[in-house]
């Protein structure tokens, strides 16, 4: 049996470009994401303000996600990401003056909702930009190392964000920080030299349009894996309601926020690191299912706990756990979708993540509006758990994945000329 590589996928120079750019962008996302919960926080005192974050970036998302899969099937995927790259900066640097000028905070959520229009077109584009940049047998590494900088990014972005509005008390220093960052990503990716398959075969119809939801709906292993990160991080996920937590019921101030933003990224920097030293999962459906039933678990813990300490040490372990989900999750959705497809599937795939991720910052907020935040983060704990069982009884194919390379696709041939060469 040969050995394996852990840095397999980081020899390949296109990838480098991608990995270190996208490290740095998600470095002043992260950063700007603190900001804007403290700074909202802090004007409204409104824990509803939190939720709206979460709703106006979701809501472009939702109704572009799919339009740009499609795009992403017919059109260069690089320059897809550049311009939405461009937009992101714009709505950073809006988000920059209306903070030090202190704008009203409806031209907020404004920007933030033209963020989630740029998120929306860069996500399916980016996301089936990566098989063109590492050949399938080293896609499985690119994912964790890129899963791993991600989380690596989310570990310092918080931590530094909170520092920085704790040494400061200026928010639009992060977010002219964040424009900056994404303006070295975008020259990373004009540094990039590969050759891009694109199919230009369908024409934007209904049918063409909704070709991504029809696969994965037929191809229930990703239906299931999908389906179970969606509702798991919708009823689960407590980020939204962080502020609150650091504020009102830890006293631990916005130095203390970053640290609770960056404790679940550390968990998963740490498993990442992990996972790209070991060899590929062997069973990685059963792995799937525990990890986010653990997850909940320890969401449930955190909701109840006191203690600065244990809070942090549970959103370590639910960083861990999460990590697990999406290396299993993202490596699958790739490799087991053909190429000509895979901007739309991708949309698909986003689309649920949106709606775990930014709805479910909405769907926290509205509960701990209306019933506090403790009964909030609980129930969404139970909620996972009883998400994972349900899951696990419909889909028993889930239960019974085994290593993933088991559901990939074959490479065509126009894939295998456009793979760069190490």
């Amino acid at each position: 049996m040969p050995s394996h590589d852990p840095y397999a996928a980081v020899r390949y120079r296109e990838y480098r470009f991608l990995l270190f750019g996208g490290f740095l962008a998600n470095l002043g996302s992260q950063m700007q994401t603190v900001a804007i919960g403290w700074e909202l926080y802090e004007r409204t005192h409104s824990a509803m303000a939190l939720g709206w974050v979460g709703l106006v970036q979701f809501l472009p998302i939702i109704l572009l996600s799919i339009p740009a899969g499609h795009l992403a099937d017919r059109f260069d995927r690089r320059r897809l990401v550049i311009a939405a790259q461009l937009l992101m900066a714009g709505a950073s640097v809006g988000l920059a003056v209306l903070s030090f000028t202190h704008g009203n905070v409806a031209w907020m959520y404004a920007c933030l909702f033209a963020g989630g229009v740029a998120r929306a077109i860069s996500m399916p584009a980016g996301a089936s930009l990566l098989p063109a940049l590492v050949p399938r047998a080293a896609f499985s590494n690119a994912v964790m190392w890129r899963t791993t900088a991600w989380h690596l990014a989310s570990t310092v972005g918080p931590a530094l964000g909170g520092l920085l509005i704790a040494a400061l008390t200026l928010p639009a220093v992060v977010y002219a920080l964040d424009a900056g960052l994404i303006l070295i990503f975008i020259g990373c990716l004009l540094a990039m030299k590969l050759r891009l398959p694109t199919h230009r075969g369908d024409s934007a119809t209904v049918r063409s349009l909704l070709a991504g939801f029809r696969f994965v709906w037929d191809t229930k292993i990703i239906l299931a894996a999908i389906t179970l990160d969606m509702f798991a991080v919708l009823l689960g996920g407590a980020t939204a309601l962080l502020p609150v937590y650091a504020k009102d019921i830890l006293h631990v101030g916005p130095s203390g926020l970053g640290w609770l933003r960056a404790a679940p990224a550390i968990g998963s920097l740490l498993m990442g690191l992990g996972l790209a030293y070991r060899r590929p999962l062997q069973r990685a459906g059963p792995a799937l299912l525990w990890a986010v039933a653990g997850f909940g678990a320890t969401m449930i813990v955190f909701g109840l706990s006191r203690s600065y300490w244990l809070s942090l040490g549970m959103l370590f372990a639910s960083g861990v756990l999460d990590s697990i989900s999406v290396v299993i999750r993202h490596t699958l959705v790739q490799v087991a979708t053909p190429d000509s497809l895979r901007g739309r599937v991708s949309a698909v795939n986003g689309l649920f993540i949106s709606c775990s991720n930014e709805l479910g910052e909405f769907e926290s907020g509205t509960m701990a509006a209306w019933f506090g935040p403790v009964v909030s983060v609980v129930s969404g704990g139970v909620g996972t758990m009883l998400v994972v069982v349900g899951v696990a009884a419909l889909w028993p194919q889930l239960r019974r994945l085994g290593a993933l390379h088991e559901a990939s696709t074959p490479v065509t041939e126009e894939e295998e000329k456009g793979l760069p060469s190490a």
